[in-house]
């Protein structure tokens, strides 16, 4: 295991720095491992909300390698889904996580939010469903550029949200950055609106860990940990959550004030 060069706690969230992000997804991957491990010897299955993006690519590659973990007795959900896309387009989170997690490791089951459904309020209720009946036991986040946990957004992020899953129409910042990380070609191509899994049933996670490296996260990082907590960035809501690790590298905490101090 490769040990954190840094860890310090801001307000009930512990935060890990690394010198790379290999170094962060391998270490967080060893974590990943030994939490599962223990819950798996507690019960008979361990449920995990997976989240998708660049930064979850290393992490969760390295925990497939790894080994250790029965995944025939996993239950997976994951956070989030573009409205109107089938799950063959190549930006669809079921793709992703179909080709990098479930065909690699044969879960027990893998419950996918359906993006190109025809009756989206409908889909929002039976995923909200599937989520009430089973608590989470992993959760796993990155974080958008603008703050975002999964698709809330700060303009529709509630950290009292009655919901479990909804709808939301995405901000211009969010639909950027699916352009800017190669997910879609132009802005006009990047879907309007999306499903997500709302703030509480992530906080209400039994541990969290939150993925947050490379040089354009430095920004958003230190409104995480240094502004207000408030849905204008709706990832400080971490801060408290005393079961929420955040995992970061030199890049992504290169705006934090003088970490000497922590």
């Amino acid at each position: 295991m490769l040990a954190a060069t840094k860890s310090f706690r801001v307000d009930e969230l512990t935060v890990q720095i690394y010198n790379n992000e290999s170094e962060m997804a391998q270490d967080v991957a060893a974590i990943a491992q030994q939490y599962l491990q223990n819950v798996l010897q507690q019960k008979d299955t361990a449920a995990v909300l997976l989240a998708t993006g660049n930064s979850q690519l290393k992490f969760l590659d390295a925990l497939i390698n790894l080994g250790g973990v029965d995944w025939s007795r996993i239950i997976l959900f994951h956070l989030d889904e573009y409205l109107g896309i089938s799950s063959d387009h190549a930006a669809s989170f079921r793709r992703y996580l179909r080709e990098l997690v479930e065909q690699r490791v044969h879960p027990k089951q893998f419950h996918y939010i359906e993006g190109d459904t025809l009756q989206p309020l409908a889909e929002c209720d039976r995923y909200s469903k599937l989520l009430q009946a089973q608590s989470i036991d992993l959760c796993c986040l990155g974080v958008g550029e603008n703050g975002h946990l999964a698709f809330n957004d700060p303009y529709v992020a509630d950290f009292q949200d009655p919901y479990r899953v909804k709808l939301v129409k995405l901000d211009a910042i969010n639909r950027q950055q699916q352009v800017n990380t190669g997910q879609f070609p132009s802005l006009e191509n990047v879907p309007q609106y999306a499903f997500t899994v709302t703030l509480p049933v992530i906080c209400a996670a039994k541990k969290i860990i939150c993925l947050a490296p490379d040089k354009r996260k430095a920004n958003i990082v230190k409104d995480i940990l240094h502004g207000p907590i408030n849905t204008k960035c709706p990832a400080s809501i971490l801060r408290q959550q005393n079961q929420a690790t955040l995992f970061i590298d030199t890049n992504s905490a290169s705006l934090l004030a003088d970490i000497s101090n922590y």
